[in-house]
């Protein structure tokens, strides 16, 4: 059996990092593994998404639309954007944070008006996970990355521990190191107070 997952949202979020350390995660588990990605303007807020395999054997990367177990979500309008891909036992893990890009607000395309509401309607499981307000709280909005991987890991077939450990990997020790890890642990504390 394979296990796939899309953790996406927009340029600068860590959206690629947070897939990396899942990847990592499920290869230090004894998985074989495969990730592919996804960026449009990257680096100016725009549209990012990678898709990570994980299973006993895994011969192809990318994900079939209506496949995926998981769907991590950094960001409530990319959460909807990619719902198509979750699979209807699935799960979607979405910080309902709003990131209004540039061609919205220049009046070329519209923002969803209620991204979480619409992805109550399609009667799939979501769970909301503040990590960006979470991550504030804590002192720094880029922490929102590890909040969201501590969410997520109770939802991932190998122990939540293999993921904490790849998220401080990048870490040597230090401020930094222990900030993603109150990070961390804050993302699985959401979770279990969630569900």
């Amino acid at each position: 059996m394979t296990f796939d997952l899309l953790v996406v949202g927009i340029g600068g979020q860590g959206v690629l990092t947070a897939a990396d350390a899942i990847a990592r995660a499920a290869l230090q588990s004894g998985y074989d593994a495969t990730k592919t990605e996804v960026t449009g303007m990257s680096q100016r807020g725009g549209v990012v998404c990678s898709q990570v395999r994980f299973g006993q054997r895994v011969s192809a990367s990318e994900i079939r639309p209506g496949a995926a177990q998981l769907v991590i979500a950094f960001e409530s309008a990319e959460g909807l954007r990619w719902s198509h891909y979750l699979a209807p036992e699935g799960c979607i893990l979405v910080d309902p944070w709003r990131a209004v890009p540039p061609i919205v607000s220049s009046g070329v395309h519209e923002y969803p008006a209620n991204p979480i509401g619409e992805l109550d309607s399609l009667k799939t499981k979501v769970l909301q996970v503040a990590a960006r307000a979470t991550a504030e709280r804590l002192g720094d909005a880029r922490l929102a990355n590890s909040v969201m991987l501590g969410a997520a890991a109770s939802s991932l077939p190998f122990p939540e521990q293999m993921l904490r450990n790849e998220v401080l990997r990048r870490f040597s020790g230090g401020a930094l190191a222990a900030q993603n890890a109150a990070a961390f642990d804050a993302g699985r504390e959401l979770v279990t107070q969630t569900v």
